[in-house]
């Protein structure tokens, strides 16, 4: 039989970011936004065509 342990307390892990670390990573944050809404813009129009269809 396994023993069942019990679930530890949440943790909080605190870690130092540069500022230029901070901005670099914002911008890659704003530019997947981006890329994932452009995404879904495509993905509903290719799906737009086969609803008409059906």
């Amino acid at each position: 039989m396994q023993t069942l342990m019990p679930a530890s307390p949440p943790q909080t892990l605190y870690v130092q970011v540069r500022r230029d670390e901070l901005q670099r990573l914002k911008q890659e944050r704003d530019q997947l936004k981006e890329q994932v809404a452009r995404l879904n813009l495509m993905l509903q129009q290719a799906q737009s065509p086969s609803r008409a269809s059906a």
